[in-house]
């Protein structure tokens, strides 16, 4: 007994420890989760690179490689699908939708932070309807009186059907934000003689400016890849980078394969350009899930 108090309880810790982890490597669910998850992303790493690799190839029929390569399929896919004034649509209606929905949403935001109304939940209720409906769903009736008063088909419709969206989930993403704040540092602003505007400009501004930061870059990356809305409401001179890429692939004619995955390959880099942007600038584990209780 004496010998067995006298080993150091680390050691026998480290024991379990380590048969712990071993148990654990051992098991079949554990196996079968890892190879599920690798034949998920040799899957899609395959796909990405036959796009490249198509949109880089001369030809390429029956070998495992084109018979050569060439980089005139993406100036042909520039021409063709007029790849400038889409990239132009893309970028006007991606930063028009964000500096509208902060501007709309972050003072409903701090009113919902701050403020216990009649009728709250109800607002809240209907804030996370465009978020937990499907877009499709409500994008035919919004498109329908959107073409009713003439602003469907231009970048106006497109950018106001992209807002229904993108405001309820800036309210949500700001939200929480602005409940992490204390109220005491306002009451103190106001106490030292500070008015409601150098409240707004010069205590809270520089608080939510990170919030704010958060939420934009991540409804830059949802309106970039939304498809339904923008479908619904865009026209020629008012399509969207991946509107064009379905019109490109369904559309009547014949066109090249090589050039439709060279847009294909545009807009994948141009995705995960902003995906890369949003994961350097917001932390997932920060963005607090409001109860609507």
């Amino acid at each position: 007994m004496s010998a067995a108090l006298a080993q150091p309880p680390t050691v026998g810790g480290e024991r379990t420890g380590a048969a712990a982890r071993r148990t654990l490597s051992l098991r079949p669910g554990t196996w079968l989760t890892w190879a599920v998850l690798a034949f998920f992303f040799v899957n899609l790493l395959g796909v990405i690179a036959a796009v490249l690799v198509n949109s880089l190839g001369r030809r390429w029929f029956a070998t495992w490689l084109p018979s050569g390569w060439t980089g005139h399929w993406y100036d042909d896919a520039w021409t063709e699908f007029n790849l400038g004034q889409v990239l132009w649509n893309t970028v006007e209606v991606s930063f028009l939708v964000v500096l509208l929905s902060l501007a709309l949403a972050v003072p409903a935001s701090y009113a919902l932070a701050r403020r216990d109304f009649p009728g709250r939940k109800v607002v809240t209720a209907l804030f996370l309807l465009p978020i937990l409906v499907p877009p499709i769903a409500y994008g035919i009736p919004l498109a329908t009186v959107l073409y009713k008063f003439h602003l469907a088909g231009s970048v106006t419709g497109v950018v106001l059907a992209n807002l229904v969206p993108s405001i309820p989930f800036v309210v949500f993403t700001m939200t929480p934000f602005i409940e992490q704040i204390d109220p005491k540092i306002e009451h103190a602003a106001r106490m030292c003689g500070a008015g409601t505007t150098t409240v707004l400009t010069r205590i809270l501004a520089p608080l939510l400016l990170p919030g704010m930061l958060a939420a934009g870059i991540l409804v830059l990356v949802r309106t970039f890849g939304m498809f339904e809305l923008t479908f619904l409401t865009s026209g020629p001179n008012s399509q969207t980078l991946i509107v064009a890429l379905f019109s490109a692939v369904n559309s009547a004619g014949i066109r090249s394969t090589q050039s439709v995955d060279a847009m294909a390959v545009l807009y994948t880099a141009s995705m995960s350009v902003l995906l890369l942007i949003a994961l350097r600038f917001v932390n997932p584990t920060q963005l607090v899930a409001r109860s609507t209780d």
